[in-house]
Parts: C-alpha cells; structure tokens; sequence
C-alpha cells in the first residue's frame, strides 16, 4: 500500500483517522496506541508481506537491547557492550540485506576471486526503521533512566506516516506524544489542515514527478541522442522529480499525523532556495543529516580537533551519507561530490569569500543539478556518457521522441487545444508544453511556499477549500498509474 493509492486515500486513511479518535473519545488511550500500531503494521504488510516478520524480529531484538541498557546495577563497561553488540546487529542486518552483494564485488574486484552470495530481498524501509532504532540504543546507553513501554517502541518503530520513507523522527520527539492527553481530542482545524497539506503533497508526486518520470527515463534509455539540450532537460527534470517525489511524500507524512493530532519533523525547507551546498544539506532530508551529524559527526570529534580532522570528518559523512543511500559506485562519488561541495563552502567562509546571493543560488543550483547525475545514473559509466553529453557543447534541437514519450495524458487536451489555436505543427506545440512545464515545476519548487510555510500561514476560507478539491480531484483522476516513490529503493 502507498500514499497514492485509491485504497489508501478513500478507504485506510479515513478509517485509521476516524476510529483512532474515536477510541481515544471513549477516554481509553491504550487501546488507541494498539489501533495504531495494527494499523501500521496491516499497513506494511500490504506493502512488503514478505518482510514483516524481519521488522517485528528487529523490533523484538532491538527492544530487549533497550530493556538491557536501561537496567539497574549495570556498570559503564557492560552497558557499552550491550550498545556496540545492538549495533552490530542492526548495522550487521543492514549489510547482509543491502549491501552484502555490493562488498562481495568489491572483494573479487580486488582479490580476483569469484565468491557468490544469495540476493536477498531487500525488506521495505529497512534503512529508515534501522537507523530510528540505532538512535534508541544510542540514546538509551547515554540515559538510561528513560525506558519505553513495548507498545509504545513498536508503535514508534512501526508508524505507518514514516516507516517508508521518513522522516528519521527520534523515540523523544514521538513518543511523548503518543502519550500526551492534549492530543487525543480530535481538533477540526487540524484535521482541515492535513487534508489541505495532503493534497498539495499528493499532487507534488501523481502531478508533477509521476509526469516528469518519463522525461527521465527517455533520456537515461537514450543518452547518445542527447547532445547538450537535451541533457540538460533531462537533468532537470531529474532534480525536480526526486524533489517533488520525496518531498510530496514527506508533506502527505506530516499531513498524515496532523490529522492524528501528532507532528512530524520537518525534513525539506525549500533546498533548491539555498546559496550553498552547506545549505542545501540544511534543507534537503533534514533528519538523516541530523542523524549523521549528532551519531557520527559530533563523536568523531566534529570541528574540534582542527582543520584536517574537521574535514576528514566530512568526507566520512557524506561517504556514509552516499552509501546510505544505495549499495552502488554511483550513490558514494554522489555522496563525495557534496563532501567537496561542503568543504568548498567552509574554506570560502574561513577566507571570508562572499558570492553575491543571485551567482550563489544560481551556482549552488547548478552544482546539485550535475551531483544528481550521478544519484540518477545506474553505472559510473553511464554517468560519464551523460556528462559527455551535456559538456559536448552540441546544442541541437530538442528530440522528438522525448516530446513524444514525455507528453502526459493530462496534457493532451492542451495539446489539442494549441493545435487549433495556434495552428503550429505538433512538434512546437509538444516543446512549449515541455519546456512550460519545467518552468512551471522549477518555479513551484523554488518560490512556492514549503509545507511548513503554507501551515504558519494557513487560513481555510473558500480560496484553500476550492484549491484543495482541485488538486485532490486532479491528483485522483491521475492515480490510476500507481507508481513507486524515488526513495523507498533507499
């Protein structure tokens, strides 16, 4: 089951939404938290029925670590026995499932050796649900006076908003709040405030990065017909679909749990707004840079231990962050390409370099765009080719056949229309609906206001209630071409 789904928008989340405050009108509050984590964890199930029982595994293993480590009478040496064997489990799991194939490579690469190993399934949201878990341990070995009642770690664990795709909320910002009286009465203007939140994400994903997929996929089929036009509307469109697709995702999540009463972590602010790659990182996947900054940055010793240091520091990020996201060549030179990036940024700071506002977006754009390459392309190779394609420098007209296989059915009507209007060959009218809509998508994602933004200044008069209906009408009328989200591969 996913967000954009006729199942999960007209049957499973007005259900959950409904019973769950219901339950809780009764005053009983338990059996609320046990509705939820049923509901998340049927959720799952109809996602990846096959992996369940390796969550509820990782759940049960990872719980009684968190019983050991908040026991009494244990001294600091058991205690931190207890944590580095938690995480050995837990980063052992992620190996064996996501990543034993790819150092398996590595190790006949460099041996010239030929071991094979089984492919195993890689089980949904495994990163996602690890990492929460990993920050329980951590956080329960450094205080050991807080231990959380079993239904309310599932229930953490499990929560159907974020087990996907995020946002990496920790067990202190979630928990209380499946606790919290405060929040069990239902509020009408918070459920009006979700649904309104809801359609602006599910449009963000069916509207825009479901139809700029095609133009994705034809490019990366066809790379030496590209020249330097085309790859250059190719690699747009790529940095917007991974844009909408997360994000529409994140603010459906958020939309999700406000409806609940409950609040998510932000976890995208806007990042193609930001003058720096130091600043993309400040709004792009907040959480996981959030992870890594207090779980690995900070103890490895942060920037205070001087310069090299600080930067080996950051290479180690952002080559964890890289293969975090992928078991490939590609997602590491991705995640070391931003290393530089950030690096860049600091030795310019420390010189007390400044880049006019306008030549630092523009250039900060620039860079992300060509890292995308690289988190896009299925081989360095492959990489390479396109680059070699961007940077030839041949600026022919844009292929056909992209304008072709990337004209949606939402838009054949305007199609028609400019036909008997404009009375221009099919090619013109098919390029001014391309290029019209890379501007539209480019536009929305820099100027538009951010799910966080639109709640602050959020008022549901008629102009909110007819834009809502609008997108929720346009969005459901496209859903029938269910397609996967970018990250759930991550």
């Amino acid at each position: 089951m996913v967000f954009n789904s006729y199942i999960f928008v007209f049957v499973f989340l007005p259900a959950v939404v409904i019973i769950y405050h219901l339950i809780n009108k009764t005053g009983h509050y338990m059996p609320g938290r046990i509705f939820l984590l049923a509901a998340s964890l049927f959720f799952y199930y109809c996602g990846d029925a096959s992996s369940v029982l390796i969550l509820i595994a990782s759940i049960l293993i990872n719980y009684g670590i968190h019983l050991l480590l908040t026991g009494k009478d244990r001294g600091i040496i058991t205690r931190r026995i207890i944590l580095v064997t938690g995480l050995i489990i837990n980063i052992g799991g992620l190996i064996v499932f996501k990543y034993l194939g790819f150092f398996t490579g590595i190790v006949n690469l460099l041996s010239g050796r030929a071991f094979t190993v089984w492919e195993l399934m890689l089980p949904m949201g495994i990163s996602y649900y690890t990492f929460s878990q990993i920050m329980v341990l951590s956080d329960s070995y450094k205080d050991p006076g807080t231990r959380y009642d079993f239904i309310d770690y599932a229930l953490f664990v499990t929560f159907f908003p974020k087990i996907l795709m995020g946002p990496i909320a920790t067990a202190k910002e979630m928990i209380p709040q499946f606790n919290d009286t405060l929040r069990k009465k239902a509020d009408p203007e918070k459920i009006a405030g979700g649904m309104v939140i809801f359609a602006v994400g599910l449009s963000k994903k069916v509207l825009l990065a479901d139809n700029l997929a095609p133009y994705v996929s034809w490019g990366y089929s066809n790379i030496d017909k590209l020249g330097s036009t085309n790859a250059l509307l190719v690699m747009l469109s790529y940095t917007l679909q991974i844009y909408f697709d997360f994000s529409g995702f994140c603010d459906m999540a958020s939309a999700i749990c406000l409806m609940l009463n409950i609040s998510l972590p932000d976890n995208f602010l806007s990042p193609y707004r930001a003058c720096s790659v130091a600043e993309f990182w400040k709004r792009w996947h907040i959480t996981l840079t959030g992870f890594f900054t207090k779980y690995v940055y900070i103890p490895l010793g942060g920037n205070r231990k001087g310069k090299v240091r600080t930067y080996v520091n950051m290479f180690i990020i952002f080559l964890l962050s890289g293969l975090w996201h992928g078991a490939a060549f590609t997602f590491i030179v991705w995640g070391l390409i931003h290393g530089v990036g950030i690096a860049v940024c600091r030795m310019l700071r420390d010189a007390k370099h400044k880049l006019p506002k306008p030549a630092a977006h523009i250039g900060t754009f620039v860079f992300v765009n060509i890292a995308w390459v690289f988190f896009r392309a299925s081989s360095l190779t492959e990489a390479s080719r396109f680059l070699g394609q961007l940077f030839s420098f041949k600026f022919i007209p844009v292929n056909i056949e992209i304008i072709a296989a990337a004209t949606p059915d939402e838009f054949q009507f305007l199609q028609w229309f400019l036909l008997n209007v404009s009375h221009k060959p099919p090619y013109v009218n098919g390029l001014l609906i391309v290029i019209g809509f890379l501007v539209l998508c480019t536009v929305i994602s820099i100027y538009c206001k951010n799910a966080s933004e639109r709640l602050a200044t959020l008022k549901l008069n008629t102009r909110a209630v007819l834009t809502t209906v609008v997108l929720m009408v346009l969005s459901i009328l496209s859903l029938s071409g269910v397609t996967e989200y970018i990250y759930t591969n991550f």
